[in-house]
């Protein structure tokens, strides 16, 4: 069980950080491969974006448990879309913003990361991508976001990868703006230049 959940029974729970919905603790059930951003992690990443948060339109792409999108909401983002092909986590996210009386500003879709990036007509000021690790997802997400001009001007990318994954060539407009390793994980926030 990753840190940041804690294991009750058959469920596991996922806490908000900080925001309106600081404390909560959301129970959901376990589902292969998920992988909630750890607490600490979570924590320094919101750390990172307090300042542009506020009013952001967010995209929690690979939602998972939907950990950094619900905690995105708590912290005053006008709105996140939630992409996963997984209907029963994407389930779960839907009946957390229930319970938080977030439904409107929370979209769930339940489509493969790609196949959203090709369709979707929306941009984005801050987007998350934590795929599962090892399966060379980031670059080809990063490459349809960039392609597709899909990310706001000064706009923010997070990136979430295994310590050991060698991060792919990102577009040349990408800045790295932070960095930081939590045992197993590595993160970075950049920042996309105006075009």
């Amino acid at each position: 069980m990753s840190q940041g959940t804690k294991a009750r029974g058959k469920g596991s729970q996922l806490r908000i950080i900080g925001g309106q919905w600081r404390g909560r603790k959301l129970t959901f059930q376990p589902v292969a491969g998920l992988r909630p951003t750890p607490d600490r992690v979570r924590e320094t990443l919101f750390n990172w974006l307090a300042p542009d948060i506020h009013g952001a339109r967010c995209l929690d792409l690979f939602a998972g448990s939907g950990a950094l999108g619900l905690e995105a909401l708590s912290r005053g983002a006008a709105s996140c879309d939630f992409v996963d092909r997984d209907s029963a986590a994407l389930g779960q996210i839907e009946h957390h913003l229930n319970t938080l009386g977030a439904r409107e500003r929370g979209h769930c879709h339940r489509i493969e990361a790609a196949s959203f990036l090709e369709r979707a007509a929306s941009s984005w000021d801050i987007v998350f991508i934590d795929p599962p690790f090892g399966l060379d997802l980031v670059g080809p997400s990063c490459e349809l976001l960039a392609g597709r001009q899909q990310l706001s001007a000064n706009g923010l990318v997070y990136i979430e990868t295994g310590a050991r994954e060698q991060l792919p060539d990102l577009p040349a407009t990408w800045a790295l703006h932070r960095e930081k390793r939590a045992g197993e994980v590595c993160y970075r926030l950049f920042v996309v230049a105006p075009a």
